[in-house]
């Protein structure tokens, strides 16, 4: 079993190499990158001026400025070799620097994560929290008037996309056409440093709260579906009937030993999640305005800043990867009679 998780943890790393090799060429393919950025910015500059009016970017530009330009960026050296710089500073921690916001790239991405944790983590607890005790008692009152009900809400609420979600609730609750009751703009009031701790965490809460409604209703229907339908499942295994012959009620036997392994299938994925809770929601926080994972990873690449989206590639690759690990120890423990070699 060591040996098993040891290999597993192991593989990480060429796994992670080749998945930023894969990265690291087609941001370099890309055009527009920083360098084709700065040479338009300088062709610009000395328009304004007066000069090279009209002309060519030769008549603009020197070889030597555009030699120096490239030396800046790393581009005068060969795409494997560029690589292999990157990876060098990657083994110390060193992301580089962001061309956008020239600072480092841990710097700017550490600014968001607590906004993207909170998206994720609240997320996975109201969604845990809400789905798997629905997931239950839809299984238990099977075809009767709450599954029913219940399916046709969850379902709408799948159906309904998040911004658009946002948008439905910007017009109901933020000002729009009815209720003024929640802000719809930023995380936190202009006054907020201003705030006692307490009051910190409400206005904090208050702005987040919309958002995270729009993030979390989503995912109820899948969850809630696989609770059901795995609990279902085991409800008509043969140890339930033998349970219930041998004088257990039906409650006992249902959440002594058919919801044990009805949660198999949900701790398989509770891995998978770890990636999902820093990723961000890209439309949620533009509708929102507010600046998290998802925005700044999608800014990353629009301005072609290669540093901020490798960044953003190595970390949410490596949450990718332990979390399939975790998954595995999260199912042996839930299911004993598995065995990894």
């Amino acid at each position: 079993m060591t040996s098993y998780f040891l290999k597993r943890i192991l593989l990480i790393i060429p796994t992670l190499i080749g998945i930023t090799i894969v990265c690291f060429l087609i941001m370099q393919m890309v055009p527009g990158g920083p360098v084709e950025q700065a040479i338009q910015k300088m062709k610009m500059a000395v328009q304004t001026e007066g000069g090279a009016v009209g002309g060519t970017l030769q008549s603009a530009i020197s070889e030597t400025e555009l030699e120096n330009i490239k030396r800046y960026y790393g581009f005068d050296q060969p795409v494997m070799v560029r690589y292999w710089n990157w990876l060098r500073k990657l083994i110390r921690l060193d992301f580089g620097t962001s061309y956008t916001y020239e600072k480092p790239v841990l710097e700017v991405i550490a600014s968001r994560i607590p906004i993207s944790l909170t998206f994720g983590l609240t997320g996975l607890f109201l969604t845990y929290l809400v789905c798997i005790p629905l997931g239950i008692q839809k299984a238990l009152r099977h075809n009767e008037p709450f599954d029913h009900w219940s399916s046709i809400l969850i379902f709408l609420g799948y159906s309904i996309p998040a911004f658009a979600l946002a948008v439905i609730l910007i017009v109901l609750f933020g000002g729009g056409s009815f209720l003024n009751l929640f802000p719809v703009a930023g995380v936190v009031s202009d006054n907020f440093e201003d705030l006692s701790l307490v009051g910190k965490i409400i206005d904090y809460a208050h702005h987040m709260f919309l958002p995270i409604v729009c993030y979390t209703i989503g995912g109820f229907a899948s969850l809630t579906l696989l609770m059901k339908n795995s609990l279902m499942e085991q409800l008509n295994q043969d140890y339930i009937r033998t349970a219930l012959a041998k004088g257990l009620s039906y409650q006992q036997a249902v959440f002594r030993h058919g919801l044990r392994n009805a949660l198999i299938p949900i701790a398989t994925n509770i891995g998978m999640i770890i990636g999902v809770v820093l990723s961000g929601a890209l439309l949620i926080e533009t509708v929102f305005t507010i600046d998290g994972m998802g925005l700044l990873g999608y800014q990353a690449i629009v301005n072609r800043d290669y540093p901020v989206a490798l960044g953003l590639t190595v970390i949410s690759s490596v949450l990718m990867l332990v979390g399939r690990v975790i998954s595995d120890f999260c199912l042996m423990l839930v299911d004993p009679r598995v065995k990894f070699r």
